[in-house]
């Protein structure tokens, strides 16, 4: 014990919260913090812009189940950092986010990037706050962290005045102490008997779980949930994985005539938003009772009726739910959704299956597929050639997904697989790629290469903005789609400036041989391929 700069305090503070890496992009408010991680042996991993920073703190929580750190410096450093804030806000995802600011003596008087960051952070964090003094950090970093992982998960923001940083205090044992685990909610009784009194009444219940299952202290229920009843199961977001790709009840391309048809829908910790359809008709059957669970007690009945609300955890409703139902079998139901599925299955086949040059994205997917490894993890960004990729890979646990969320945010990518391969060293972590999206924030293939952070992107280049640039020609005519249009560049050359492996593929002969070498170069490395026109992904338009 003794005294300190409030620099080391922070560092200790996060140091007792199990972080080991803090994601940032320098400035000078910011720097005695570095210090006193380099002193705790916190690893400072520094990106080219301070959004991949919020986005690998992002992907730092996705991966290890525990809130990601980012450090962003005053004014401009913190602005960059919000649409990842946003980002992770939207989906419920726990991380903290560190944001420099001017000396507290000269707040309000135009020092260099002086600005209330605490009032732009408010509307899209959980809680914001600028820490008072010095001698509370340890209080306050604590806080954010039990914040930031309680009931529905999401970010905090805490300002540090650059004074406060430099000033001394003392590092004694703090009063307050980290919370082991963060307590998740089950569901009320009276709410749960309600719940298994539909299921054993129904004749086509379906199952929708989503990424609320990642927080949950029991995310292996869905498995039991799946054996106990032998009904449709859809997974979206982070709970992709939670059962293996070839279990009987497991369905992707069929949901939109599960819900069609479905009597009864059980929806786990995923919002009616428009992902599906708000839970409107048709998409939603007239008349179907819905069972709805979720963490945040606000979003339970939002856009559309529900009958039985449960405010608790996707796992552990699960566990109450087979306790209380017992088995559930609805194998007329079930075979009339694999019919279904299989029939639309089998439309990808012939495209999965084609050799035609430049190579179909549906058969780059499959490729890619073929070669992933049991403990890989495949980030998305982008918008079609990643929505077909996620159709495409059969994933399963400890295999893991992510994608931007229902933000829909494009640039994710660097960041979560930089985090990733971090969190995950044994793991080969595949960035799939829009060729839009790789321009977002292309360089920071220069921070990975430059701290050995080996992670694969391969591009689907179709030379355009496709999942927008589709509806527009549609309604508007080609000669009238402006905005859209890109083209067939080298991006892999960029990769190779950068300091990586950089692989230009055009023929379908090609596709194999690249990605294989990309995975064993040992540095970061980019398969850009030049893929054909698919109608695979035709009419899909949110909004």
């Amino acid at each position: 014990m003794g005294m300190v700069h409030g620099g080391r305090l922070v560092a200790q503070a996060l140091k007792r919260h199990g972080t080991s890496h803090l994601f940032t992009l320098c400035g000078g408010h910011i720097q005695s913090i570095y210090d006193g991680c380099l002193d705790e042996g916190i690893r400072v991993v520094d990106v080219r812009h301070e959004q991949t920073a919020g986005h690998a703190a992002d992907g730092w929580a996705r991966v290890t189940g525990r809130p990601g750190v980012c450090a962003v410096t005053a004014g401009p450093g913190v602005t960059d950092v919000v649409t990842a804030v946003a980002n992770a806000q939207r989906a419920g995802i726990p991380l903290i986010v560190i944001g420099g600011a001017g000396p507290k003596l000269l707040c309000d008087m135009g020092s260099l990037q002086d600005m209330d960051h605490v009032a732009l952070m408010r509307p899209i964090t959980k809680w914001a706050v600028q820490i008072p003094e010095t001698r509370r950090i340890a209080e306050y970093v604590d806080a954010a962290f039990r914040v930031a992982q309680a009931n529905l998960p999401g970010p905090v923001f805490l300002e540090m005045p650059l004074d406060m940083l430099m000033n001394f205090a003392d590092d004694a044992e703090p009063a307050t102490r980290p919370l082991p685990e963060p307590p998740r909610p089950a569901g009320d009784a009276r709410a749960i008997e309600q719940a298994a009194a539909l299921l054993r009444a129904s004749e086509r219940p379906v199952f929708l779980v989503g990424s609320q299952l990642r927080w949950s202290p029991r995310r292996d229920a869905v498995a039991r949930a799946a054996e106990a009843f032998e009904v449709p199961f859809y997974l979206n977001g982070m709970a992709r994985g939670a059962l293996p790709h070839d279990h009987p009840g497991l369905f992707s391309r069929s949901r939109r005539f599960a819900l069609g048809q479905s009597d009864c829908v059980f929806v786990f910790g995923t919002p009616f938003d428009f992902r599906v359809d708000y839970g409107r008709s048709p998409t939603w059957a007239e008349g179907a009772k819905i069972v709805q669970v979720d963490l945040d007690a606000a979003e339970l009945g939002r856009n559309r009726r529900v009958d039985v609300a449960i405010d608790g955890d996707s796992g552990l409703v699960l566990e109450q739910l087979v306790a209380a139902a017992g088995t559930k079998k609805a194998s007329a139901w079930l075979g009339a959704v694999r019919a279904d599925e299989d029939r639309r299955r089998s439309k990808m086949l012939a495209e999965i299956e084609s050799s035609e040059s430049p190579p179909n994205p549906l058969r780059v997917c499959a490729e890619l597929g073929k070669r992933l490894r049991g403990d890989d993890i495949v980030v998305g960004d982008g918008g079609d050639f990643v929505a077909t990729a996620a159709y495409v890979l059969k994933l399963q646990w400890p295999q893991l997904w992510m994608d931007p969320g229902p933000l829909g945010t494009l640039g994710v990518g660097p960041g979560y697989a930089m985090a990733a391969k971090l969190a995950r060293p044994e793991a080969r972590v595949v960035l799939v790629y829009g060729d839009g999206s790789f321009g977002l924030h292309a360089m920071e293939f220069e921070a990975m290469a430059r701290q050995n952070i080996p992670v694969v992107a391969v591009i689907g280049n179709d030379a355009g903005w496709t999942q927008i640039r589709r509806g527009q020609v549609e309604m508007y005519g080609e000669q009238r789609a402006v905005a859209t249009a890109l083209e067939y560049t080298r991006y892999e050359k960029v990769v190779e400036a950068c300091g990586g492996r950089g692989f230009w593929v055009e023929r379908a002969e090609q596709l194999g041989p690249a990605l294989d070498e990309a995975f064993a170069c040992g540095v970061p490395a980019c398969v850009n391929v030049k893929i054909a026109k698919s109608d695979f992904r035709k009419g899909a338009i949110s909004v």
